[in-house]
């Protein structure tokens, strides 16, 4: 379960775009409403506390994932220049309501990490942490040596998530854990 008053990464401010202070975000979420529709977002450098801002418009830049918005106060390149590499949050207590099945990345967390071994299932860890900057990866403490592996958040490796059950299932490829 997702904790209220938590933040979620949602974009990453990579450069600027233009001279009148609009940002071009690649998105790390499936709703793109978080770029285009005006309100309140907050702002993360590193691991400063978010500081919170006004989304006053964003589109989809055309044929491409990455949006370009614009923010309240941001009115130069100058002003955008300074707000590259920060991370665009929202609080997970605004969270859009999902479909059966469907689930928040969220809340793969604290998940534990099963594999089929010789037709029974085998718990093998748990999952730490998310690493999405480039692609989803689930960070994954192995119990057997508490070595923490990263493992691709694919259909072909993570067949199955089971939120209610608090459990997942990987199957990896040969050779992966081990790296």
């Amino acid at each position: 379960m997702i904790n209220k008053n938590e933040w979620l990464v949602v974009g990453l401010i990579t450069s600027c775009h233009g001279i009148k202070g609009q940002l071009k975000v690649k998105s790390l979420t499936d709703f793109e409403e978080r770029f285009l529709k005006p309100g309140t977002r907050w702002l993360q450098k590193e691991n400063e506390p978010p500081l919170e801002i006004k989304l006053t418009s964003g589109f989809r830049q055309p044929g491409k994932a990455n949006f370009i918005i614009s923010l309240e106060g941001i009115n130069t390149r100058n002003d955008a220049e300074q707000l590259k590499k920060f991370k665009i949050l929202v609080k997970t207590d605004n969270l859009p309501r999902l479909e059966k099945e469907e689930f928040h990345l969220l809340e793969l967390i604290n998940l534990q990490v099963k594999i089929l071994e010789n037709e029974k299932l085998k718990i093998i860890g748990k999952v730490l942490d998310l690493e999405n900057e480039k692609n989803n990866l689930l960070v994954i403490q192995l119990f057997k040596n508490q070595k923490v592996v990263l493992i691709p958040f694919v259909e072909e490796i993570v067949p199955l998530v089971d939120i209610k059950n608090n459990f997942l299932i990987i199957n990896p490829p040969k050779g992966l854990l081990e790296l």
